[in-house]
């Protein structure tokens, strides 16, 4: 990898042109090394094809260098060899300058098509392996179902652990760890009886004072999380017998069996409380159908758990990739990032499917989830934002305004047209978002300035963005995922914008919030949370940017694709035909 960057930076001195006329001397002072090691550079550069060098000797004459290639190929060979030894982080960085090159996404695309997939090596005994790899976008930053913030994360550990209960396609909650549960008269205490030998990752026995240890321990956290209300909700947990636990509820909540299928509510040993959190994030142990091989920077291996109660998964090996997509800019400034893995490793690839069809090499589905961005405004803080009709003109201007040609295409797509204008708004702003969505934060900024806004941006961290950072800011843009948990999702998040609002209307959303969590019919809990909405877009606090379908793409040789209540790819039921 080093010759490619030499001559990345070799490359930059020639200014538009084919050939360069340079000293031996340039040419050392660019790659930071002696003549003797510049010379031996060309030559090693000129055995690859990439440039050709006639020397000219003597004091004032200067050397031809002509490039033979162009620095598309020679980024896209570097890219490749660091996916190949793990190095990807480092390569990116030296290539970055590059990344927009036709050329390097040309050669790039073509290779990770062959490296991507699913390939088949012989184990031991003559035994077929097989690896399916996978890219992710997203960086994974923990295992610990505690911690985990982002989508890519809760899918990771989805293979790793698993609940007490889960859903089904149909959205239905099934026995999972536990056999089955009963329910008391007044829906406060719920007992469920473990399944017997169910194996963790090294070796041991699940039994209920795991369970225990498990709720408890999201029970005395301290940190804000995703679904905290119904934590909050849980009184005790004990277990009653070795393989049986009861939980009780300070008052009835309809929501709290969903919550045990999420990703937040797995079980762990609770052995863990002997070691530090820092190592159980970076190696998890699990029941699931997966355990975690290897993880360091750019890439995790997921090896199958052979003693899954389930039944053993088909792929013995699950090797996933991180890379960044959008080379040309930095990672946190790239587009949201809610898309779930592929099995090939974009839809937009040469040779995959398309909708105007053709030839092809792969598919497209839907999951059924659904990614919806929106805006937020803050009415607690005091500001012009606590007029109605301020709030109202910049939801029609959102709706009458298309945005530029540099707005993700899901805003030119999705948003209404209409006659665009500046609008009478001479106020002072600030916008709150995370890192993940400042490209689109600074779409929503830019057009606000152009409507006589002043508009400053806060991108604050995950973390920061959970706590009371954000309420210093006049608009709020989040996302929310509408899947099988759409309902806690909603909750959440309808709590938290209970925050944002008048008392007035905080005092109608709590009330349809307690109204939704103690009724047992889905259709009359969906009505109650259309009911907050509807209260939030007419009183100008919520105005919704877009919302679109969440797809996959994969290989059409893949069999078994299916998808959890949140959406991502189920490994456990991949596998692939023999080749022929």
């Amino acid at each position: 990898m080093k010759i490619h960057n030499q001559f990345l930076k070799l490359y930059q001195l020639h200014a538009g042109t084919d050939e360069l006329s340079v000293t031996l001397g340039e040419i050392a002072g660019v790659l930071d090394c002696t003549q003797r090691n510049a010379l031996m550079i060309i030559r090693k550069m000129e055995s690859r094809g990439w440039i050709s060098w006639q020397a000219r000797r003597g004091r004032g004459r200067r050397s031809q260098l002509t490039f033979l290639i162009g620095p598309g190929e020679v980024a896209a060979e570097s890219m490749i060899q660091a996916v190949e030894r793990r190095e990807i982080k480092q390569a990116v960085d030296d290539i970055r300058t590059y990344a927009r090159s036709a050329s390097m996404q040309e050669h790039l695309q073509g290779w990770l098509l062959q490296y991507f997939g699913h390939h088949t090596t012989r184990g031991e005994g003559q035994s077929q392996v097989d690896t399916l790899r996978i890219p992710l976008r997203q960086q994974l930053h923990t295992f610990d179902p505690l911690s985990i913030n982002l989508l890519a994360e809760s899918f990771v550990t989805s293979h790793i652990f698993d609940g007490l209960v889960r859903r089904d396609e149909c959205g239905r909650i099934l026995p999972h760890l536990a056999l089955g549960w009963e329910i008391s008269e007044d829906r406060t205490r719920w007992s469920f009886v473990l399944r017997k030998e169910v194996f963790f990752h090294n070796g041991k026995l699940l039994a209920a004072d795991d369970v225990v240890f498990s709720i408890r321990r999201l029970m005395q956290s301290s940190g804000r999380m995703l679904y905290s209300f119904i934590v909050r909700n849980i009184l005790s947990v004990q277990a009653s017998g070795p393989s049986e636990v009861e939980f009780t509820l300070k008052e009835p909540n309809e929501l709290f069996l969903p919550f045990l299928c999420t990703s937040r509510a797995v079980i762990v040993p609770r052995e863990l409380d002997h070691h530090p959190p820092a190592v159980f994030a970076r190696s998890p142990v699990g029941t699931g159908p997966f355990k975690l091989a290897d993880s360091d920077q750019g890439l995790c291996v997921l090896e199958v758990f052979r003693q899954y109660f389930r039944g053993r998964a088909q792929l013995d090996r699950v090797e996933i990739v991180q890379l960044p997509w959008n080379l040309g800019s930095d990672e946190e400034d790239s587009p949201d990032q809610t898309s779930p893995f592929h099995i090939i490793h974009h839809p937009t690839t040469p040779g995959t499917t398309s909708s105007s069809g053709g030839n092809s090499s792969g598919s497209h589905i839907q999951s059924g989830s659904y990614v919806r961005k929106f805006i937020t405004f803050n009415t607690q803080k005091t500001g012009p934002l606590q007029d109605t009709a301020i709030r109202a003109s910049i939801c029609r201007m959102l709706e009458m305004d298309r945005f530029n040609r540099d707005s993700d295409a899901a805003f030119r797509d999705n948003i209404k047209p209409g006659s665009s204008g500046s609008l009478p708004l001479p106020v002072e702003l600030t916008l709150a978002t995370i890192p993940q969505y400042r490209q689109e934060a600074r779409t929503l900024a830019d057009l606000l300035e152009r409507n006589g806004c002043s508009c400053r941006l806060n991108v604050l961290s995950v973390e920061a963005f959970k706590g009371s950072s954000r309420m210093e800011a006049d608009l709020i843009l989040f996302s929310l995922i509408r899947d099988q948990d759409m309902h806690l999702r909603q909750y959440d998040l309808y709590e938290t914008l209970a925050g944002h609002v008048e008392p007035h209307s905080r005092i109608d959303i709590e009330r349809l919030l307690r109204q939704a969590a103690q009724t047992y019919e889905e259709a009359a809990r969906t009505d109650c949370f259309l009911q907050i909405e509807e209260r939030l877009i007419q009183a100008h606090q919520l105005h919704i940017l877009y919302e679109r379908p969440v797809q996959t793409a994969y290989l059409p040789s893949v069999r078994g694709v299916s998808f959890n209540s949140q959406g991502w790819v189920d490994l456990r039921h991949i596998w692939f035909p023999p080749k022929r």
